[in-house]
């Protein structure tokens, strides 16, 4: 890639801007875990993935600002990080993934002393950078075959490497299939309100020159009736243990009309997103965002001041509209809780104690 979403440089995060993108390339500095966790409220650093392992780097700079001499007070320090980073958004189950994970790190070596401790969560973090990336690259090659030569991609919101620690999950397929040698072309909705579509998605296929095409968000269903859109690939930021997903709002809108087309509609995530605590998409919580996200553009009004309006970020996407789940251990078609059930099982990513939403220490 020709740009870093997200880099551990030096004991600090450093973040590329995404609220600044396409017009301007900036990196954002963060040495605390509160700059951090401003970040990923901010949209500056987004996407499940992404922020999942913006989170682990967060809890390795809480460890460093820990003035703990003890270690039931420095996992109390810790655990204070982690719920101030898990408060930032909270329909991504990979965030409270990474902050669990990173959190048995530290219980497990908290008789090695605090130094040991602080150097195995970096070394954590940096792995769980690096399991995305790879996790990434895998869905592609699993997924691209998904995808037929000459066909035309209709995407939602970004699912790229940057919503991701590298290359993408649904951009990924995409990817894949092109450097495969595929004639690919693919239709970007702009995605409203916070416009990940037209801003960023473009943004990254046009760095990689994949032919591409952006649209407004309401033209997609007459493109498929044109038969010009032959299937849907997005990305998830939860999925339930019967296969429904939550994404960027607006997914739903993209798989019903899949659906009405007789077109396929696929989901690129990797195991991380996947929460079996939670039985239905019914359970999965909806982050609720400002309204002026709606109503300014840039800080520009483009509605009457006082209009109401509502602002999900995301919704959710029933099963039965979904025709695979891409994931890096493998294209689930179907049958989506007995397969979502054995790829966990066999990621040995999932414990009993990830599940939990508590992140607080028992001295």
């Amino acid at each position: 890639m020709s740009f870093k979403t997200l880099e551990w440089k030096k004991g600090r995060l450093y973040l590329l801007d995404q609220t600044k993108l396409p017009l301007k390339e900036t990196y954002v500095k963060c040495s605390t875990y509160q700059e951090v966790a401003k970040a990923i409220k901010g949209m500056i650093v987004r996407g499940a993935p992404a922020i999942g392992v913006a989170a682990a780097f967060g809890m390795v700079l809480g460890a460093r600002q820990s003035k703990a001499r003890g270690p039931a007070a420095f996992l109390r320090d810790i655990s204070r990080a982690g719920q101030t980073l898990l408060a930032t958004r909270p329909t991504a189950v990979n965030l409270l993934w990474a902050i669990k994970r990173m959190k048995r790190v530290a219980e497990e070596t908290i008789g090695e002393g605090i130094p040991e401790i602080e150097k195995k969560l970096q070394e954590e973090a940096i792995r769980i950078f690096q399991e995305d990336l790879q996790a990434n690259r895998e869905i592609g090659r699993q997924g691209q075959i998904l995808v037929a030569d000459g066909c035309s991609v209709l995407t939602h919101c970004n699912a790229g490497a940057l919503a991701t620690a590298g290359y993408g999950t649904a951009l990924g397929v995409i990817r894949a299939a092109c450097e495969a040698g595929k004639r690919i072309h693919v239709f970007i909705d702009e995605t409203r309100p916070f416009l990940q579509g037209s801003r960023l998605t473009s943004w990254e296929l046009m760095k990689d020159r994949i032919a591409c095409t952006l649209i407004a968000d309401n033209m997609a269903g007459a493109l498929m009736a044109q038969g010009k859109i032959h299937l849907a690939i997005v990305g998830a930021d939860r999925i339930a243990a019967n296969g429904d997903v939550a994404n960027k709002i607006g997914t739903y809108s993209v798989a019903l009309l899949c659906h009405a087309h007789r077109i396929p509609f696929y989901v690129a995530a990797p195991t991380s997103t996947i929460d079996l605590s939670i039985k239905t998409g019914a359970a999965i919580p909806i982050e609720q965002r400002s309204a002026r996200e709606i109503t300014t553009l840039h800080g520009l009004p483009i509605a009457p001041e006082g209009v109401k309006a509502l602002n999900p970020a995301f919704d959710v996407t029933p099963h039965r509209y979904i025709s695979a789940i891409i994931t890096e251990k493998g294209i689930i078609r179907r049958l989506f809780q007995a397969g979502l059930k054995k790829i966990c099982q066999s990621s040995g990513r999932f414990s009993k104690e990830e599940k939990s939403d508590d992140l607080s220490i028992v001295d």
